[in-house]
């Protein structure tokens, strides 16, 4: 999957999200379902997630012997990033319970699921070749 492909299909993505984050607070109406900065969070996964797939696109064509190290790699860094942002989080709002908990790893096993599928999709087109 070439760079501009995977691009137009994480846009796509993303606004297939921002639909449901949209839709959801109508469905349920009376019940807080996100963070004050949710949109925050959904930017920084967001972000953090094109750049580990950035990351792992370069190590593969670079070498693509060493792939698997650029994807753990890339891995370890989003995971990083993420621990990073949580603490700095937790650190700012105390108290942020399990809402927040939902909301953060509800995106964040979206956006890897979304990764991965690209990530696997690539690597079946190097066994092909």
């Amino acid at each position: 999957m070439t760079l501009a492909k995977f691009t137009s299909f994480y846009f796509i993505f993303i606004g297939v999200l921002i639909g449901l984050v949209a839709i959801l607070p109508s469905i349920f109406p009376g019940s807080n379902l996100f963070v004050p900065n949710f949109w925050l969070m959904f930017g920084f996964l967001a972000g953090i997630t094109f750049i580990a797939y950035l990351l792992v696109d370069i190590g593969i064509k670079r070498d693509p012997e060493v792939g698997i190290m650029a994807i753990m790699g890339s891995i370890a860094v989003k995971m990083i990033f993420c621990m990073a942002f949580v603490l700095i989080y937790s650190i700012k709002g105390k108290g942020i319970g399990v809402l927040f908990l939902l909301n953060f790893f509800s995106l964040y096993l979206l956006f890897s699921v979304f990764e991965i599928y690209c990530l696997l999709r690539n690597l079946r087109h190097q066994n092909l070749k």
